[in-house]
Parts: C-alpha cells; structure tokens; sequence
C-alpha cells in the first residue's frame, strides 16, 4: 500500500504501534500483520484472517500502486524453495513462462527480505528477520519475541505463520553447511574440511584460504549491508556450477546479522557447525 492512510481500510483493529511503525519505517522494508477486514480475499492470505501489509521504498512499485489504487496483492518472485531474486534477470530465470511481464526497477537496494512483524499478539512477535533489524523495532515497540522459527527449523506438525519459515529454504541446489563463529576459526574450519572443487561463501577477507574451490565473496566481514545484498546471489550462482556441497561463512546475529544469518541457515536446513 501506499501509506499508514490505508491501513483502517483494509485492516481491523489496527493498533497505535502500527501506525507508530509506519512513521518511523515506512516506505521501507517492513511488514505489518494485523487483522484483515472482509475486503481482503482469503485467497491473498492463505486461509488466513491476517494479512501483511507493507509500503515498499522503491519509485517503481509506488507508481504501479498509485495506478491500480488499490492495494498489490504479491508473493514472492521465485519458485518455492528457491534463493529469493535481487534482480530481473534472477526473477526470469526462475519465473520465465509462467509470468506476462516484469517491471525492471534495477538491483535490489536491501538484499533480504522485508522484517515481518506479528502485531496481534503482545508482546509483538517478529516472524521474519529482514531488511529492518530488531533492534530497531525494539527501539520503537520495546519488547519483541523472536519466533523460533528464525533460529531453528520448523516441525512437521507446526504450522507456518509467514512466508518461507517451514522447511529447507531460499536453497541453491546443492546441500549447504553453514560455519558460525570468529571469522577466522570459521574460514580456517572451512579450509580444513571443504575439498577441492567444493563451494564456499566467504567474508571477502578470506577469499584466498580456498585455493580449489569454487568461491563467492559474502563481502567485508564488518559490512553487513554489503552481504545482506550479496546473500541471495552468493547461493545462486552456485547454481550454475557443478558444486556438490557448499561451506558458508554466518556473521553473527547483531543488526541485519540476524536476517543474513537465518537466510543461509535455513539454505543450509540447519545444518550448522558452531567453532
């Protein structure tokens, strides 16, 4: 949507923290749940009586939204379980025949994924790490939990409360361990036990400690903007190689840490060595 005006029109019930949220992030990468009015079609929130709101921050989006004057109803650009797309060119390589047309607003700006925020419970539950980081909700809302799911895999009797929290996801096709710790235990970890012609996803610093494997800078080990942008074309990319397996270093979990972290674990199913 547009902006906070639109918030009463298609959702109940909207808290004064929402509208707090939206003066403070929006346009941005934010997502909102609340409690959908009957305007909402069930089938654009999976059955759900919520539904996420969002004001996007790209020029682009915010004219194809002016022009419908109605909300976007929109998933996500890629084939379920796939890396999620930075760019045309990635959403066609996934979507190409099943889609009329895209709009090319150029490279994406953040990398991640919007933050969802659950808004129907208190305390607030954050469902997503994204673009936002916690602590920047925290610094307007107070207390928020933070939902399992971003730091463990999902059962098969639970049920899913936003997009891409169940199962392995945002995977390139070959099986992925991810390696967390002091950058240089983590690369030195990596070294020690990736054979050659294996992937690796590393801080740009540690590039040259894997002679013979196939590698892909996250970027600098302190720039977390430069690696939320990189995370998604890091795993990707593998794509195109003939990698069996792939080592990822994880920054830890502060600022946009969090959501960088969980994109590569949950591309890993979890499967996490802690050094």
């Amino acid at each position: 949507m547009p902006d906070a005006s639109w918030l009463s029109r298609y959702c109940e019930k909207v808290p004064e923290s929402a509208y707090r949220l939206a003066e403070a992030f929006w346009p941005g990468p934010l997502t909102m749940i609340l409690p959908k009015r009957e305007i909402v079609p069930y089938r654009t929130t999976g059955g759900l009586e919520t539904v996420g709101v969002r004001c996007p921050n790209h020029p682009v989006t915010l004219a194809v939204i002016a022009a419908a004057d109605v909300p976007i109803a929109a998933p996500s650009g890629n084939t379920s379980g796939r890396p999620s797309p930075t760019s045309a060119a990635d959403m066609l390589e996934d979507m190409d025949g099943k889609i009329d047309g895209i709009f090319d607003g150029g490279p994406c700006g953040v990398g991640v994924e919007s933050t969802i925020i659950d808004l129907t419970c208190q305390p607030p539950r954050l469902l997503r790490a994204g673009g936002l980081p916690l602590e920047e909700l925290e610094r307007v809302l107070g207390t928020v939990l933070v939902d399992k799911c971003i730091t463990q895999l999902m059962t098969d009797g639970e049920r899913p409360r936003a997009p891409g929290m169940k199962y392995r996801h945002y995977a390139p096709k070959a099986p992925v361990t991810v390696v967390t710790g002091d950058g240089k235990k983590s690369a030195a970890y990596i070294a020690a036990h990736a054979p050659e012609g294996a992937g690796v996803i590393c801080f740009s610093e540690f590039r040259a400690q894997f002679p013979g494997c196939v590698v892909h800078e996250l970027g600098p080990e302190g720039d977390k903007s430069e690696q939320a942008r990189r995370v998604f074309d890091a795993l990707r990319e593998f794509d195109a190689t003939d990698v069996t397996e792939i080592f990822a270093q994880c920054p830890d979990d502060a600022g946009l840490g969090l959501a960088i972290g969980n994109r590569l674990k949950k591309a890993a199913g979890f499967h996490v060595v802690e050094v």
